[in-house]
Order: structure tokens, then C-alpha cells, then sequence
């Protein structure tokens, strides 16, 4: 028997198989691929299309990604270019500003000054009347003394003139 099982062996080639064995083989393969088609190729093909759909969608999230940040990109510039206008409109604000405030300084300077030298001016003209005044009353002071000392001198000899003084004097003490 074992010989013959050698045999039967022997004479077995897969080239030209015997019509039971390719009969049971087509059975058996349409068996075990409806077995896998339905236990493996259905969640391997759902498995790679959830992967494919979920490769689109990063694919189209990051194109709106990217668009967004595109845009983004185009608001940020546009929001720098309007922070840049309005610094250089608030510099210019605060130039005009210190320039108005420095002219004005000059200007409340001015008037000081002129109202300093016409003060100084008139405090100098009344200081040159009341040392005019104080130098005429000295000189008429001095003049006086000296009329006075002549006078005396003169009128203490004449008895005319003393008569004259007295008479003088008492018209004064009248009015």
C-alpha cells in the first residue's frame, strides 16, 4: 500500500490535475473566498475607505487651513500697515502739538519780557522823577539856606529891610 499511495504520488502533477482534485479545490477556494470576503475584504475595504475619506478631509482641512491662514496673513499686514498710519499720524500729532506749545512759550515769553522792560522802564522813570524831585528839593533847600544865610547877612544891618521881612511875614500869616 504504500507503494501505491508512492505511486499515486509519483503520478501527481499539478500541471495536469485530476478533475475531482480541481472540482474540490474550486469548491473549497469559492467556500474560503466568500468566508473572507465577507469576514475580511468588507471591513478592509471600509477601513481603507474611512482612511481614504479621512485623508481627504485633513487634505481639504489643511487647504482651508492654509486659506485661512492666507487671509490671516493679508489682515495681519493690513492691520499693520493702519497701526503704522496711525503711529505716524499720532508722531505728527505730538510734533504739532510741542510745536504749538514750544511757540506759544516763546510767544507768553515775549509778552513777559516786553511787560518786564516796560515795568522796569517806568519803575526807572519814576525812580529818575522821584530822584529829579528829591535833587530839586535839596537844591531848594541849599538855595534857601544860602538866600537865608545872605539875607541875614544883609538884613541885619538895614532896619529897612527888617521892617520890610516883618511886613512880609505878616501878609504870609494873613492868607
Amino acid at each position: 500500500m504504500s507503494l501505491l499511495y508512492i505511486v499515486s504520488w509519483v503520478e501527481f502533477s499539478p500541471i495536469k490535475p485530476e478533475v475531482g482534485l480541481l472540482f474540490w479545490s474550486t469548491v473549497v477556494f469559492a467556500i474560503f473566498w466568500l468566508i473572507i470576503g465577507k469576514l475580511a475584504f468588507k471591513p478592509i475595504i471600509r477601513a481603507l475607505n474611512d482612511r481614504s475619506n479621512t485623508i481627504q478631509d485633513s487634505l481639504d482641512a489643511a487647504k482651508i487651513a492654509k486659506e485661512e491662514m492666507k487671509n490671516l496673513r493679508s489682515e495681519n499686514d493690513r492691520i499693520m500697515a493702519e497701526a503704522r498710519e496711525e503711529k505716524m499720524r499720532i508722531i505728527k500729532e505730538a510734533k504739532d502739538a510741542a510745536n504749538l506749545i514750544v511757540s506759544d512759550a516763546k510767544d507768553r515769553a515775549k509778552e513777559e519780557a516786553q511787560r518786564i522792560t516796560i515795568n522796569a522802564k517806568n519803575e526807572i522813570e519814576n525812580a529818575k522823577m522821584a530822584a529829579l524831585v528829591d535833587v530839586k528839593n535839596q537844591l531848594g533847600a541849599m538855595a534857601t539856606d544860602i538866600a537865608e544865610k545872605i539875607i541875614r547877612k544883609n538884613l541885619s544891618n538895614d532896619t529897612s529891610h527888617q521892617e520890610y521881612v516883618k511886613k512880609l511875614v505878616d501878609e504870609v500869616k494873613m492868607n
